[in-house]
């Protein structure tokens, strides 16, 4: 039925990108969206490198199909999301995919990683990052727009973002991500000439989420004016745009209040024991005690679609048949 320059590159049948999202994405996530026809994302974070390649066996034992490993490339407060080594391991496992979020990647990386066959995207926040990371090699870019959940760097929405990049891109397929979460918000972004569309927020409302129960169901209760973008959370990220559910600490920010010098919680990031202190950009997972009021909550513009919590797949499936619906094909049966 679809047939993209994405599906065609990855050899799946659906261009569904499940995003990695360090901390509640899980390899059980990855793989479902890769088994439902999509290709799931795996993203570590700054985790140890044997960590990344456990989780990279433990996907391959739940799926054959094509998946890809999400790097941040940052400083982060638990030291470099990325490094050498990270880099190394998807090499030595022949992951299908590797993706760079945040800030370009080195370039030696791009090279080592094509040299072994693998493919690459980036990511890109305007016109100007994708075309650098076209010079750099990549097989794709996912284009964020400024309606994504969690750290965010775009100033455009998607409707003005995507064909912009498209059209600057030329034979290097885009793929559109930031407030998709249901058929009709893929539709649009497929007719905005995008090959395939990045789901974030949607998935994290998923069964196979590491997110808390009470994350989950706080996304379902959402409303489309229960998000704003802040750069209160991250003592483990500083001053990086966030884009997350409304709740007291975005409030108590907001009137100019300081936070609570206590911690908020705690959890467990990287197989370590965290006492989260105030203001703490980790997301709640199933590991994390503590109040939510306090805590980070990424969700994306598009929460409003989040109805209930699913299987992954069949989030993947009910997104992608209710886009077929309302497009037809139109532009992505090429």
């Amino acid at each position: 039925m679809w047939n993209t320059e994405i599906t065609r590159q990855l050899g799946i049948k659906l261009p569904f990108v499940g995003a990695g999202m360090a901390i509640v994405g899980s390899p059980e996530l990855a793989a479902a969206v890769s088994n439902a026809g999509g290709v799931g994302l795996f993203c570590l974070g700054p985790g140890a490198p044997e960590m990344l390649a456990d989780r990279i066996d433990s996907i391959r034992r739940l799926s054959s199909a094509p998946f890809g490993v999400d790097f941040i490339v940052e400083e982060t407060g638990f030291g470099p999301a990325t490094t050498e080594a990270h880099v190394e391991v998807a090499i030595a496992k022949r992951v299908p995919l590797a993706v760079f979020f945040w800030n370009p990647p080195e370039q030696r990386w791009i090279t080592k990683l094509k040299r072994a066959g693998i493919k690459v995207w980036g990511t890109a926040y305007s016109v100007e990052s994708a075309r650098q990371l076209k010079a750099l090699g990549a097989d794709a870019v996912i284009v964020q727009s400024q309606e994504a959940g969690g750290h965010v760097k775009s100033a455009l929405g998607a409707i003005s973002l995507v064909p912009a990049v498209v059209d600057a891109l030329g034979r290097t397929p885009v793929i559109a991500a930031g407030g998709i979460a249901d058929g009709r918000t893929a539709a649009a972004a497929f007719m905005l000439g995008a090959q395939a569309v990045c789901v974030g927020t949607r998935l994290v409302a998923s069964v196979e989420s590491l997110a808390s129960t009470e994350y989950k169901e706080r996304l379902v209760r959402a409303h489309g004016d229960d998000t704003a973008v802040t750069t209160i959370f991250g003592p483990e990220w500083p001053d990086a745009p966030m884009r997350v559910l409304k709740n007291r600490a975005v409030a108590r920010s907001e009137e100019g209040n300081m936070p609570p010098k206590h911690p908020i919680g705690e959890t467990v990031v990287f197989g370590r024991s965290y006492e989260m202190p105030a203001n703490s950009a980790v997301l709640p997972t199933t590991q994390t005690r503590g109040d939510h009021e306090e805590m980070c909550l990424a969700a994306g513009a598009g929460v409003a679609a989040v109805r209930s919590i699913k299987p992954a797949k069949q989030i993947v499936q009910d997104l992608m048949i209710d886009a077929w619906a309302l497009i037809g094909g139109n532009n992505v049966a090429q």
